[in-house]
């Protein structure tokens, strides 16, 4: 005998299968397709929606450093803003760090230094940040040993490097000290070399470091040398000018890679932006190798600004992405991912830009952020995503 299905059952049935939990493998591909921004709310669904969230990003590829873009007034009371850049989903958001005034108040000044560190200095204070959001800052037991108003600043393993910028009545404008982070002391080092007697301060060089060294490059030659704080001396120098029409230069690691990147033209008249790969040697010796990157004309553009102030290139960088800015006019920046051996070049607004930059000093640094970083951010209120 046929059996008839009841319609309150079929109906109800229907509804169950409609409303039926993602789980497995199907979660999975779903959550997968998702920026690291828009799983947030996914991982407080329900404890198999967390375990899934943690192992999408597990084999996922996807999560890329965020930009972050530091605003400083320069006038009294020195208030300090930020906006932050996921290159992954194209999304802006405030990052409030409660930082109303700047953790050294005697002195304006908010500075950044290879990507990833901040600091602060002053006759009296040295301060400096080097979490992903800048959210904490430690504060140096003493007062460094010289008194400086534009130094090159670096972190080196567990040294704070400070070397050069020294004010114009000190005995040595070329002094080196560094700060040990575990018994916080100061300590002195061979001062840097004679070349850089008039480009100390940390506008004419450039300044890059690992777990190992720090790099520092004059910008208008390319003339790099090596500091070494195990045994607290300089090695080089090091010509790494690609050719005579590259008027500036500045040095980064990318992809672990020590990388140059020299503007060509002249500063009245940009060209173009270029990259170049740097060998490091066994022996610690530098030389430069093929270009790996050149900057499309739209792009040096945009670069250029508008702005009647001769510019001012920056560039910051982790992993495999590096930004390009100018001080002078900092409403675009240039992106470059280094991907299968070439250069994908994408441009965005500067969020952070806005009617008031003019009275503000700019300072751009990377955020490697993953989930836990980016959920304590929420849950502190430092991070206001909608």
């Amino acid at each position: 005998m046929a059996v008839t299905a009841n319609p309150k059952q079929n109906q109800t049935k229907a509804a169950v299968e409609e409303e039926a939990p993602l789980y497995g493998d199907v979660l999975e591909s779903v959550l997968s397709k998702l920026h690291l921004i828009h799983l947030l709310s996914a991982c407080h669904v329900s404890k198999s929606w967390n375990r899934a969230v943690s192992s999408t990003l597990r084999f996922s590829n996807r999560v890329k450093p965020w930009l972050v873009v530091h605003s400083q007034t320069t006038r009294f009371p020195y208030v300090v803003s930020a906006r932050a850049y996921d290159p992954a989903s194209h999304v802006w958001v405030d990052v409030d760090r409660s930082l109303h005034h700047p953790p050294v108040k005697s002195i304006s000044t908010l500075r950044s230094s290879h990507s990833t560190l901040l600091y602060m200095l002053s006759p009296s204070k040295f301060a400096f940040s080097l979490d992903a959001l800048h959210l904490e800052w430690s504060h140096a037991n003493t007062p460094p040993l010289v008194w400086r108003t534009d130094p090159i600043v670096a972190v080196v393993g567990h040294r704070v490097v400070v070397a050069g910028g020294a004010c114009d009545y000190e005995d040595d404008p070329l002094a080196v000290e560094m700060y040990d982070v575990k018994v916080g002391t100061w300590d002195t080092c061979e001062s840097m070399p004679a070349i850089f007697k008039d480009s100390s301060a940390s506008t004419w060089l450039s300044v890059a470091a690992d777990e190992r060294r720090m790099y520092v490059t004059e910008k208008c030659s390319a003339v790099t040398y090596s500091f070494d704080p195990e045994s607290k001396k300089w090695f080089g120098p090091y010509d790494l000018c690609p050719n005579p029409t590259v008027f500036s230069s500045v040095i980064g690691f990318v992809n672990g890679r020590l990388v140059l990147a020299g503007v060509v033209g002249e500063a009245e008249d940009v060209k173009g932006v270029k990259l170049w790969e740097v060998e490091v040697s066994d022996d610690e010796s530098l030389e430069l190798k093929e270009m790996i990157g050149d900057m499309p004309e739209t792009m040096v553009e945009k670069l250029k600004g508008e702005s009647d102030c001769k510019p001012s290139f920056s560039m910051s960088y982790m992993g495999g992405l590096v930004c390009f800015h100018n001080g002078s006019d900092p409403s675009d920046l240039i992106l470059c991912e280094l991907e299968n051996g070439g250069c994908r070049w994408t441009s965005i607004r500067n969020d952070a830009v806005n009617d008031g930059t003019r009275m503000q000093r700019m300072v751009v640094t990377y955020a490697n952020l993953g989930l836990p970083e980016l959920q304590k951010a929420v849950q502190v209120g430092a991070l206001k995503i909608l």
